[in-house]
């Protein structure tokens, strides 16, 4: 039995903190959905932690367009703050070139993890005189100051609104107060830097503006690029939780301070991911950069399954089991895949799926558009590798409703990156091996089955199974 219509799919659904529920999504009229997602300070390797976040958002960015969206993405790289200018005066080297491997670094792990490319990376340096104009719009609405030495602070006492994503109890915190550094805690929440004067902590970063010289403030940055490369008011930013307060917030203000207009319609903020049940520390000794995970003979795919197997407004715990599970799971579907392209042979898709297969199809679409709920969609997967596995078993499945399936896991794959990532298919055996796979073929012929046996276990060694079909053996690398 087979479906020949496809299932009419659910409506888009994203968790939004601004209001604390889920909601429909719907993009701006007329518009590609445009997207800011938080990117990397390049004072570091980014680090496994970071990557939570990076993952998710490619989930986002992948389920839009799955949806029939076009996107416009903006992940900005943060090339100039405390921390980046901290390094650069430790290094003894101008900023640019202390943060340029670390940029190079980013993009190559973006690769590695197949997360797909933004349509725009702004650097913090390149955009000064955006940020420039903006502080300027918030000084004509009464909203920025210059204290003594030259620094610019956003007056968090004229926005009303301040508080709002962050949904802060203004009564029982103190505005008024300045916070000079990029980052600080939720007990300190006070008038915010938008520009700093210059000191001899800066170096030789420093610009010249209308309050002095100097450089923006990290909060600012963000607001500017945003408006640059996406409008005004646009659908949806996301990052960390650790973003929502106080980065996302002053955003905010500052940014809807000075247009009077919405900032952004959904913001979402994925949850922590621990390691081994436990914050992230290098004095815990838990503290990976993806290349520490590399080096550990780990691959992109199997910590893609990882990063990807959870919710993202769930804390995800990262072991190494993990790891090796994801290894076993995608070992798992690579088979599937292969047995389905032996059934499939020559033959082209069919007018439907089977029927098992349908149901499939409507249960990934539903955990997907229900706020990104990826576990579930993986649930889909499998329960449709487990009917399909029976069906070929029992000689149920043409080769004509097996390309059906093909064609429904390359749909499916546009979101979860997984099935056709890094595979490879090995036309050119190594000598060893070949070697190995003649001698076991002549044992068979003899029937010397403890012979087999033995090269079986050999070509295990080796790293490649063998199986024995009505065609001869068969092999694959492990």
């Amino acid at each position: 039995m087979t479906t020949n219509t496809a299932p009419v799919r659910p409506v888009l659904q994203f968790h939004n903190s601004l209001s604390r529920s889920k909601e429909a999504f719907r993009a701006i009229d007329g518009q590609p959905v445009g997207l800011y997602t938080c990117g990397p300070t390049v004072y570091n390797f980014a680090h496994i932690g970071n990557f939570r976040a990076y993952m998710f958002e490619d989930i986002l960015r992948r389920t839009l367009r799955y949806a029939g969206y076009q996107v416009q993405q903006v992940m900005n790289l943060t090339d100039v703050d405390d921390k980046t200018i901290r390094g650069s005066l430790q290094a003894g080297v101008p900023l640019k070139t202390f943060t340029q491997p670390f940029i190079e670094a980013f993009f190559a792990d973006l690769r590695t993890l197949g997360i797909e490319p933004a349509e725009h990376y702004p650097a913090a340096t390149e955009h000064v005189p955006e940020m420039i104009a903006l502080i300027q719009r918030l000084f004509d609405k009464g909203l920025a100051y210059a204290s003594e030495d030259g620094s610019v602070y956003f007056k968090v006492s004229a926005f009303p609104a301040y508080g709002k994503l962050a949904h802060l109890d203004m009564s029982g915190l103190r505005a008024g107060a300045r916070v000079a550094q990029d980052e600080y805690e939720k007990e300190s929440v006070g008038d915010f830097a938008l520009w700093k004067a210059w000191d001899a902590n800066d170096g030789d970063v420093v610009w010249d503006s209308p309050w002095g010289r100097g450089r923006p403030g990290w909060h600012i940055e963000c607001s500017a690029m945003a408006m640059k490369y996406l409008g005004e008011t646009f659908d949806i930013h996301t990052g960390g939780i650790d973003n929502l307060f106080p980065h996302h917030e002053n955003e905010l203000a500052q940014t809807e301070g000075a247009t009077g207009n919405p900032f952004v319609r959904v913001w979402m903020h994925c949850a922590h991911l621990r390691v081994n049940g436990e914050k992230m520390s290098k004095s815990l000794g838990n503290f990976f950069t993806l290349r520490d995970l590399l080096g550990k003979k780990y691959a992109g795919r199997e910590l893609r399954y990882v990063l990807i197997n959870g919710h993202y407004r769930q804390a995800l715990n990262f072991t190494f089991d993990a790891v090796e599970a994801a290894r076993a799971s995608l070992a798992r579907l690579d088979e599937f895949a292969d047995r389905l392209a032996e059934t499939a042979a020559g033959a082209q898709a069919g007018s439907g799926l089977p029927a098992w297969a349908g149901t499939c199809q409507q249960q990934f679409d539903a955990a997907l558009f229900d706020d990104l709920n990826v576990p579930e969609a993986l649930a889909a997967l499998f329960a449709l590798v487990r009917e399909g596995n029976s069906a070929m078993q029992n000689g149920a499945l043409a080769p004509a409703a097996a390309a059906s399936l093909q064609a429904l896991l390359t749909d499916w794959d546009r979101v979860l990156g997984i099935l056709a990532m890094g595979r490879t298919k090995d036309t050119v055996l190594p000598e060893e091996v070949a070697r190995a796979l003649a001698s076991r073929q002549t044992a068979r012929q003899n029937r010397n089955w403890p012979e087999s046996d033995r090269l079986r276990d050999e070509l295990a060694r080796l790293g490649w199974e063998v199986r024995d079909g009505k065609d001869g053996q068969k092999v694959k690398k492990l």
